[in-house]
């Protein structure tokens, strides 16, 4: 599998809220940096992590707008809309993966604006 496949199986695991699929795509030490949140190390707070984000959504469309690959580094900009109640919130996402050479992830690096998604959070939830 290469890694550009690696990274779009762990998306759409995401997309079908499969916490656990999603993470079995991901090396023992995976490093989740979610910028501008300090990093998350290993797959058991990975797992932690994802629970948590997905949990409010009653469903998840990460769009990949598009997508690069470089020997084992694979580079796309998304739109990761997540549907909570009514509506959406929709984040602009740029995401650096890292797959080993055993084809699990070893590094996922996300870049986004978090003002905008605690706003539409807010917006969504009225918390």
């Amino acid at each position: 599998m290469s890694p550009g496949t690696t990274v779009t199986d762990f998306i759409d695991a995401i997309e079908r809220m499969d916490v656990a699929g999603a993470v079995a795509l991901a090396a023992d030490d995976i490093s989740y940096e979610n910028m501008p949140i300090a990093p998350v190390v290993g797959r058991e707070a990975l797992t932690q992590v994802l629970t948590m984000f997905l949990g409010s959504a009653d469903e998840v469309d990460w769009r990949i707008l598009s997508q690069y690959e470089s020997g084992n580094v694979v580079v796309n900009e998304r739109l990761d809309r997540f549907r909570i109640g009514d509506g959406w919130l929709e984040l602009p996402v740029a995401g650096f993966f890292h797959v080993d050479g055993e084809g699990k992830i070893a590094v996922w690096r996300d870049y986004f604006d978090m003002g905008s998604y605690q706003r539409q959070l807010t917006e969504l939830t009225g918390t």
